[in-house]
C-alpha cells in the first residue's frame, strides 16, 4: 500500500492526483493533500477526487511513501521550515517546482531518494511529456511506482538534473510554443474570412492528426513534411513564406532564451 501527500494543489499537483486515481495507481484513501492559500480549492480537490485533507491528519505527512513538492517555487523555503523535518528518511522527495534544483531538497533531506519531474501542462488531459531526475539514492521498487505515476499522465523520460533545462525548453514550455503557432494560423484564416469557429476545428484537428502521424509512422518530421509537399504547389510555397520569416531562426532564438531562463532561476533558488 502507497500512501502519498502532495504538499500544494496547483493545476499540476491536481493532474498527478487526477491521473494516479483515475488509473488506480494509489487508492484516493491512501492521498492527503494541503494547500496553504486557498480553502475553497483544497475543498474542492479533496471533493472530486476522493482524497483526505493534511488537516485532518497530519500524521499523514510523517508516514508517507512519496512526498510531492507542488507549492509555488518562491515558498520551498517556508515549506521545508515546516514540513522537513516531519517527512520519513525513507520517503521518496518528488518535486515539480520550475527553477528549484535538487541540491536544496539534499540539503534538508540528505538521505532520501529525490527524483525532480518536470511534467507540462498537458497533464490534465493524461498526455504530458516528462523529464524525470533522480538523485541515485531510490529503490527499485520507488522508481516503478513513481514511473507508474508518470505513466497515469503521458509519457516520461529519464534525464540528468542538467538536461532538465532541455526538457524545460522542448517539452516544459512547449506547449505554449505550439498554442502561440496555432493561435497565428487562426489568425490568419480569419483575417481571409473564415470563421473563428470553423478555424478552431480545423487547427486544433490539424495539428492533432500530424501529432498522431509522427507518433503512428515513426518516420521523421522532414520526410512527413516532404510528403504533403509537391514542388510548386501550395504547400511548398507556404514552407518558402516560413522560411523566409525566420521560422527556423526564431524557434533557435526561442529554445536558447527559455534554456537560458531555466538555467537563471535554477542558479538563483540553488
Amino acid at each position: 500500500m502507497t500512501t502519498f501527500v502532495s504538499l500544494g494543489i496547483g493545476s499540476m499537483a491536481e493532474a498527478i492526483i487526477a491521473g494516479i486515481v483515475k488509473r488506480g495507481t494509489i487508492a484516493p484513501e491512501n492521498i492527503a493533500v494541503t494547500n496553504r492559500s486557498n480553502e475553497e480549492r483544497l475543498a474542492r480537490i479533496t471533493s472530486t477526487y476522493g482524497v483526505r485533507s493534511l488537516k485532518d491528519d497530519p500524521a499523514e505527512l510523517e508516514r508517507a511513501d512519496l512526498v510531492l513538492f507542488a507549492m509555488k517555487p518562491n515558498d520551498i523555503d517556508t515549506a521545508l521550515e515546516g514540513w522537513a523535518r516531519q517527512i520519513s528518511k525513507e520517503a521518496v522527495i518528488i518535486s515539480v517546482l520550475a527553477g528549484v534544483p535538487n541540491d536544496v531538497f539534499e540539503r534538508a533531506f540528505p538521505e532520501n531518494p529525490i527524483a525532480r519531474i518536470m511534467p507540462n501542462t498537458s497533464a490534465m488531459v493524461g498526455e504530458s511529456a516528462t523529464g524525470i531526475s533522480w538523485n541515485g539514492k531510490e529503490t527499485p521498487e520507488q522508481r516503478d511506482i513513481v514511473h507508474s505515476m508518470l505513466e497515469a499522465i503521458g509519457t516520461y523520460v529519464e534525464v540528468t538534473e542538467e538536461q532538465l533545462h532541455n526538457v524545460t525548453s522542448l517539452s516544459g514550455s512547449g506547449p505554449a510554443f505550439f498554442y502561440y503557432f496555432v493561435e497565428a494560423l487562426e489568425r490568419a484564416n480569419v483575417n481571409k474570412g473564415m470563421s473563428p469557429e470553423v478555424a478552431r476545428q480545423l487547427a486544433v484537428q490539424t495539428i492533432k492528426g500530424a501529432a498522431l502521424m509522427l507518433e503512428a509512422t515513426g518516420e521523421e518530421p522532414a520526410t512527413l513534411r516532404e510528403n504533403v509537399t509537391s514542388p510548386g504547389g501550395t504547400t511548398a510555397e507556404g514552407l518558402r513564406a516560413l522560411k523566409e520569416g525566420g521560422l527556423e531562426e526564431a524557434v533557435e532564438a526561442c529554445v536558447e532564451a527559455t534554456y537560458r531562463r531555466s538555467v537563471e532561476l535554477g542558479q538563483r533558488n540553488d
